[in-house]
């Protein structure tokens, strides 16, 4: 039996290799949702930027602002009368976070004006739920999955990552962002782990941070 979900617009957040993808296809399944799905393997840039950070920052970080814009705006402003609630494995806020942690800082401040003109054509979230991940959890899921652009990925950049996504919610309250601890869970094998944090999601938060453990 197909469940039903609260929420008009959820996006499913994390750190590299802390398993978004994963949920926000099983919760998308479950819950009979569209579902938007980050086309990341499509920046020309992604594998130069992991050889030569410095070169290819802003072409990287431009490509994908470019993309998640044109992704969201044609899939959340198209109205779909059967399906009309939508998760998405990442929130277009992401691009300035990620851009905070790899540009210079003149760079940065050209890539803030940018974001700031297009991101309030786009609709807000009903809820973030953030999987946070340790820092060791996320290089072993990375070296997992076996991406070979991403096997030189450093923990420095990883922790950079993770406290600025943080940083972003402690200070933006306005919206519900639930945090999932996920560090020791297997929610993807492990049904019952997985049918936790659906359980959480269900739950109705006001804007804030709301924190759980999984695991």
């Amino acid at each position: 039996m197909e469940r039903t979900i609260n929420h008009q617009l959820i996006c499913v957040e994390g750190n590299i290799g802390s398993g978004k993808t994963s949920l926000a296809t099983r919760l998308a399944e479950d819950y009979g949702t569209r579902l938007i799905l980050e086309q990341f393997a499509e920046n020309p840039f992604l594998p130069k930027f992991y050889e030569e950070p410095a070169q290819y920052a802003f072409p990287l970080e431009l490509f994908f602002m470019a993309e998640r814009y044109q992704q969201l705006k044609s899939q959340l402003l198209a109205p779909n009368l059967f399906k009309p609630s939508i998760i998405s494995d990442y929130m277009f806020t992401k691009s300035l976070l990620f851009a905070h942690v790899t540009l210079r800082p003149d760079e940065y401040q050209l890539y803030q004006r940018l974001f700031n003109i297009i991101n309030p054509q786009l609709p807000r979230p009903d809820l973030i739920v953030y999987l946070y991940a340790s820092i060791p959890r996320l290089k072993a899921n990375i070296a997992r999955r076996g991406r070979p652009y991403e096997q030189n990925i450093s923990e420095e950049y990883l922790e950079k990552l993770q406290q600025t996504y943080l940083e972003y919610f402690r200070h933006h309250s306005d919206l519900p962002v639930l945090i999932v601890d996920v560090s020791r869970a297997d929610f993807i094998s492990k049904r019952q782990q997985y049918e936790a944090i659906r359980g959480l999601i269900e739950k109705k938060y006001g804007p804030g941070l709301h924190e759980a453990h999984i695991g």
